[in-house]
């Protein structure tokens, strides 16, 4: 499985962006997926997550601005932010797990796989 970020820089406050995620060695038929980020500082917190049936499931942290999309046939996934602020500055994380009876939800020792993370830098 191999998980591969891309899509981070650096933003003015108040833009959008769009992360993506490749992956390979899974199938969105059996994987739970998400979006997790790192700020500096800060322990690593979900964001959003969305089973293999396409039902998602976004934190408090993220309701309001951050939305999850999928194109099945490039196997990819994409993070949509908007009204970026400068607290969003964090290294952004996709990661996959097989699905399985404990449903898809944004709990990160649940994950197996891990991608290395894109950078997002946000500044006035």
């Amino acid at each position: 499985v191999q998980l591969v970020e891309s899509g981070g820089g650096s933003v003015q406050v108040g833009g959008s962006l769009r992360l993506s995620c490749a992956a390979s060695g899974i199938s969105r038929t059996n994987y739970c997926m998400g979006w997790f980020r790192q700020a500096p500082g800060k322990e690593r917190e979900g964001l959003v997550v969305i089973n293999r049936y396409g039902i998602k499931t976004v934190t408090t942290s993220a309701k309001g601005r951050f939305t999850v999309s999928r194109d099945n046939a490039k196997n990819t996934l994409y993070l949509h932010v908007n009204t970026l602020n400068a607290e969003d500055t964090a290294m952004y994380y996709c990661a996959a797990k097989k699905s399985d009876s404990g449903g898809c939800t944004p709990e990160q020792r649940k994950f197996a796989f891990w991608g290395k993370g894109t950078q997002v830098t946000v500044s006035s």
